[in-house]
């Protein structure tokens, strides 16, 4: 496990079997004599948080483990089996307990039910990676141009494309953190946030939360402020869509203020510190938080100025104007202002955005605020449009499908009803 010998201990070898972080922190600090004070000292923390931190270390408080861990010189080999990430974690989103075995037949039917884009058995291929991960593919091409091939089937809407590259994209990504590298951490965080980002978007909120909190995990032991940002966002909307607007507002603020505490040097900097501000307005917006969402886009607004028209290849956050303006859409709308949204996307373009998720998303999110003022023909003509440009924007996220089936319930005869609904029982 470690060269120096107080790593190899037995203790230390039952305290990493046992996922206890926390005893391994005590038995560092303990080796080089110092006292809790002393530790808390050097990780900027009382001597009452050091003692629980080493009572109850966890994934929680994964920050202050990671730095207390760095001080007695933890090898990070420890730190990550100590929190059960050596392997992945056998964890489902099924309850705990014995559960009675489920025909196959009927969980397909089930799922299918719900509205899912893609055939079933690829979100059964995703649970069993998240269960017990997969071998590594073995592929020649790099992690990082599979990541980006996978981000392109994201950005062009062909959701159940990506659900099938998943489990094994997963699998590479672990393997490549059998160095024990930042850069192989956040590329690992990466992953798993794009997984999120899918989940989240066809409505599988249980296990898009399981994907984000191990897209936070492993920013946290990338050291990355950008992408622990970026993994905190994608957490904040998965709590949202879980009727949890209040911890995903507070998870959000916190993550901008470990960005705004870069120093905002970089445009890299700059673009994660425009996308948070406009993360957090529009979380505060659903939290009904209006003073908070308000000045936030005010200020993503401001921030946005120093922001190119088209963000570079490859940006982590690929924020412009033009974004920042349909996130100002969303949070009129969040706040039931459908005039004030109305009004703040009266300028957008579709050749403003680069993919077509996003093309869709301007759309789609147009179509909510038509649909809050109560006009249907306008509501059909922007869904229309969404769905001609991606299929996937409408047809895969359940919050439109309700539109789209309230048109066809109380509005059959307005223009477009009928070929909208075609449209979204197309198979994917």
């Amino acid at each position: 496990m470690s060269t120096d010998p107080l790593w190899d201990s037995s203790q230390v070898r039952a305290l990493v079997a046992s996922r206890d972080p926390g005893g391994l922190i005590r038995v560092g600090r303990e080796a080089r004599g110092w006292r809790q004070p002393d530790l808390g000292i050097r990780i900027g923390c009382s001597a009452s948080t050091v003692s629980r931190l080493e009572k109850r270390g966890d994934r929680g408080e994964l920050g202050l483990v990671r730095a207390a861990a760095r001080e007695v010189d933890m090898p990070t080999a420890v730190l990550v089996a100590s929190l059960g990430l050596s392997a992945l974690p056998a964890t489902t989103v099924a309850p705990e307990g014995p559960q009675p075995q489920e025909d196959p037949m009927r969980r397909r039917t089930v799922l299918a039910a719900a509205g899912l884009a893609g055939p079933a058995h690829l979100l059964l291929g995703v649970d069993e990676a998240l269960a017990t991960m997969p071998s590594p593919t073995g592929s020649p091409i790099p992690l990082d141009s599979r990541l980006a091939a996978a981000r392109s089937l994201f950005d062009n809407g062909r959701h159940a494309a990506l659900l099938q590259e998943l489990p094994g994209l997963l699998a590479d990504g672990h393997a490549a953190t059998r160095d024990r590298t930042e850069l192989a951490y956040a590329r690992l965080s990466a992953c798993y946030a794009l997984a999120t980002s899918v989940l989240t978007k066809i409505g599988q909120y249980e296990r898009s939360r399981l994907t984000a909190d191990r897209a936070t995990v492993y920013a946290e032991l990338s050291s990355s402020p950008l992408v622990a940002a970026a993994a905190a966002r994608e957490l904040s909307i998965v709590l949202r869509h879980q009727d949890r607007p209040e911890a995903a507002e507070r998870l959000v603020l916190g993550a901008l203020a470990k960005v705004e505490n870069t120093g905002l040097k970089t445009d890299a900097q700059a673009s994660a510190y425009a996308q948070m501000l406009c993360t957090t307005s529009y979380t505060a917006a659903r939290a009904g938080d209006r003073d908070q969402a308000l000045t936030m886009i005010r200020e993503a607004n401001r921030a946005a100025r120093q922001l190119p028209e088209q963000a570079p290849s490859g940006r982590l956050f690929a924020i412009t104007p033009a974004a920042v303006t349909l996130y100002e859409v969303g949070v009129h709308w969040a706040l039931g202002d459908a005039g004030a949204a109305l009004q703040a996307g009266h300028g957008l373009r579709a050749d403003q955005f680069p993919t077509a998720e996003r093309r869709a998303r301007m759309h789609s999110d147009l179509s909510r605020a038509w649909w809050q003022w109560g006009k249907p023909e306008q509501t059909a003509h922007e869904l229309l449009a969404a769905v001609r440009v991606s299929p996937g924007e409408v047809r895969d996220r359940p919050a439109l499908r309700q539109i789209v089936t309230a048109l066809r319930e109380k509005h059959p005869r307005v223009p477009g009803v009928r070929e909208l609904v075609a449209a979204t029982q197309r198979p994917a």
